[in-house]
């Protein structure tokens, strides 16, 4: 059943005000609420339902305010429900009329609405804010037509991997969910085990490798030992096989794989998908987590440098080769088609479509450039700090969110939420700006004070 939508009714009660009756309407946030249309993203992002019975969904503009709110502020799942509980412009934003004093949502609706989304509908949400950002003059629609294309590790919530704390977490993972469907195993190693790892951290912290490779082997060995045990268990029991078929598997590959052996590892065992991506940085030569590719405005806007497109790109790609999958899906978000792409040199060799009207300047080339070329080329680094206001303040910096489609999402919500918290900051100097302006006009003297 398709969600039932919020519209503005007008209806008054006896025993409370509305909040645009309470509420300063010239706060930012309202203005954004104002600028937002949420008839498109109704549109877009119903559309994943259907017109069969049952339970209506929540609306439309509740959990896609709600999502904008999350990434933009920085904010957990459980830190929003609070925040929205307190906040009446949260609820403003998100359709209310009166002060809500009972969530109507639970926080698991949040994860739910995201996986049911996906990153494709999930894109609706950063085209609203391009198309929210050129109605409010915050940037021109031709600004989106030049980009700069990077990629960076957007890295997972998980702990360094070593080989003895994923063997060690395996072998506790399979003596749990034995003892869960009642499998009586001859050892479970819980306290030898605990030991072997502690004294390998130790002889490892003290570089004496000899002996630390000893304690390994002999997690190894443990794990190997409850693998055995399990398997045999679970002769002739098909619905408990199936239920092992994942640990069992995660646990052989932890067994089996080597220091320094190259190929695909597993890094995690409650996040299999993560990878270890090298990109050159002094202080941190490994990233566990995806690849992302980020394209933002070649020119900063009036309303700052917005993003026009981002993207996870499991595998680890070479970024040459991710343009042929990254061009056509900007030219999708911004609306048009794109006539100039800055790069860095790592997308030499590159693979973008030959059939398109623009061009790629990779960092490097020294011969026939032009002057508004070495301007382009200079602009380069500009992507850097965005990069970084992603990672720091919009959750791109460390993913919570589960399995590969939790990365995608993750990535292009970070987006929105960057690209919103610019128009917010829009919206405030245009108060500043009209405030000063109306002060200056009507002969007040001194300086004024913004609150």
């Amino acid at each position: 059943m398709r969600p039932k939508e919020r519209r503005e009714s007008g209806q008054t009660d006896l025993l409370r005000s509305r909040l645009d009756q309470i509420l300063n309407m010239d706060h930012a946030l309202v203005k954004l609420a104002r600028s937002i249309d949420w008839r498109f993203l109704e549109q877009r992002l119903g559309a994943v339902y259907d017109d069969d019975p049952g339970r209506p969904p929540l609306p439309t503009r509740l959990m896609a305010g709600l999502a904008i709110l999350k990434s933009m502020h920085n904010l957990s799942d459980e830190v929003l429900c609070e925040r929205w509980l307190e906040n009446p412009y949260y609820q403003l934003f998100c359709g209310e009329e009166f002060f809500q004093h009972r969530l109507p949502f639970d926080r698991s609706s949040l994860t739910r609405w995201r996986l049911r989304m996906g990153e494709e509908r999930l894109t609706a949400l950063l085209q609203e804010s391009l198309a929210a950002a050129t109605r409010l003059g915050a940037a021109k629609p031709a600004d989106f037509r030049a980009v700069i294309v990077d990629t960076t590790v957007q890295e997972k919530a998980i702990t360094f991997p070593t080989d003895a704390k994923l063997m060690h977490r395996a072998r506790e993972r399979l003596v749990t969910l034995a003892k869960k469907h009642g499998i009586g195993l001859r050892q479970s190693y819980a306290r030898v085990g605990k030991f072997a790892l502690i004294k390998h951290q130790r002889y490892a912290h003290a570089k004496q490798f000899k002996r630390a490779n000893r304690a390994l082997k002999r997690l190894r060995t443990m794990l190997g030992a409850v693998i055995r045990d399990i398997t045999r268990k679970l002769a002739g029991q098909p619905e408990l096989t199936q239920v092992f078929a994942l640990p069992l598997s995660l646990a052989r590959r932890v067994r089996d794989q080597r220091q320094r052996e190259r190929g695909r590892k597993v890094y995690s065992l409650h996040a299999p998908e993560v990878e270890c991506i090298g990109k050159g940085k002094a202080h941190k030569p490994y990233e566990f987590g995806v690849k992302v590719s980020v394209a933002t405005t070649l020119q900063r806007s009036r309303g700052g440098q917005f993003v026009a497109h981002v993207k996870a790109l499991p595998g680890n790609p070479y970024d040459g080769h991710t343009l042929a999958t990254v061009i056509p899906a900007i030219e999708t978000a911004i609306g048009a088609s794109l006539g100039k792409i800055v790069a860095d040199a790592g997308y030499r060799g590159h693979n973008a479509p030959k059939d398109k009207m623009f061009k790629v300047h990779v960092a490097g080339y020294r011969r026939g450039l032009t002057k508004a070329i070495k301007r382009a080329l200079r602009r380069r680094a500009a992507v850097e700090p965005v990069i970084g206001h992603l990672k720091q303040d919009h959750r791109m910096g460390r993913n919570f969110l589960a399995f590969t489609e939790g990365d995608a999402n993750n990535a292009m919500l970070a987006a929105v939420g960057y690209n919103f918290g610019l128009l917010l900051n829009w919206l405030r100097l245009l108060f500043a700006f009209f405030l000063v302006t109306a002060c200056n006009r009507s002969g007040v003297t001194g300086p004024a004070t913004i609150s």
